[in-house]
């Protein structure tokens, strides 16, 4: 039976885990609940783009939302192809410009640092909080002996990992500065999923991806992984299923 017939049809028991060698987790949204963090970011940044814009052209200023912009144009994917592809949805094209671009420049990477700045602030102001049942399962597997990567577009996931005291869990992690350094293509390409699979010395096949994203899940499957978990936050999980989810879940109490 394909392997997603079968995984659709019954949610993980303990001893299911033992078909598989690695789990590798994206963060924001399945481990800890900064997904609210970066869209409450994301929003601040787009908006005031957006309003000086607007006063600029004497034209109306219409907010970012951050229920189907953030979820259709941004989540999931590396911040400065975020950016782009909100501002062309609005019919707005500005020049790439640097990485190292200051906040707030008239230029992608300068509106995406603007962005990075905001998340900063805002862990430092008020810490992350990692879901009770993502705790849980991680703790069930490192157990198990389980090896664990976390594999995220974010550039501050090495202080979410910190604030949330789940470090130590993960023998590796691929973010968006790994990313950056390797020239690996963001989801829903398969790269960072790819490259933490490298790292852990262990075939695709073999492997868990747990996400929360679309493009997320588009780049599990993409990548050939033995097993595509959903995590339904928002209400998504036909589209989760849609983009290539074997097996959908609202909590990952639920794997266990």
């Amino acid at each position: 039976m394909p392997a997603k017939a079968f995984w659709s049809k019954r949610a993980m028991k303990p001893r299911d885990w033992k078909r598989f060698r690695a789990v590798l987790f994206d963060l924001d949204g399945v481990l800890t609940d900064t997904a609210s963090i970066h869209s409450k970011a994301w929003k601040a940044t787009f908006d005031d783009f957006l309003k000086v814009r607007a006063a600029i052209n004497r034209t109306g200023f219409t907010p970012f939302d951050i229920e189907s912009d953030y979820r259709q144009h941004v989540d999931g994917r590396p911040r400065f192809e975020g950016v782009d592809r909100f501002l062309r949805s609005r019919g707005i094209e500005l020049p790439w410009g640097r990485h190292d671009d200051p906040a707030g420049d008239t230029t992608v990477c300068g509106v995406g640092n603007r962005k990075n700045d905001l998340v900063g602030k805002i862990l430092n102001e008020q810490g992350v909080e990692v879901y009770p049942g993502s705790l849980a399962l991680l703790n069930f597997l490192a157990a198990e002996g389980m090896p664990m990567a976390v594999v995220t577009s974010s550039a501050n996931a090495g202080a979410v990992l910190a604030a949330g005291g789940i470090t130590d869990l993960f023998g590796v992690r691929v973010d968006g500065n790994v990313a950056a350094r390797l020239g690996l293509r963001g989801k829903p390409h398969p790269d960072p999923f790819l490259e933490a699979a490298r790292q852990l010395e262990v075939n695709p096949a073999d492997a868990v991806v747990v996400e929360d994203a679309i493009s997320g899940v588009e780049a599990g499957r993409a990548g050939g992984f033995g097993l595509v978990i959903g995590v339904d936050r928002h209400g998504d999980a036909e589209a989760l299923r849609e983009a290539g989810a074997d097996l959908v879940v609202s909590d990952l109490a639920e794997l266990m």
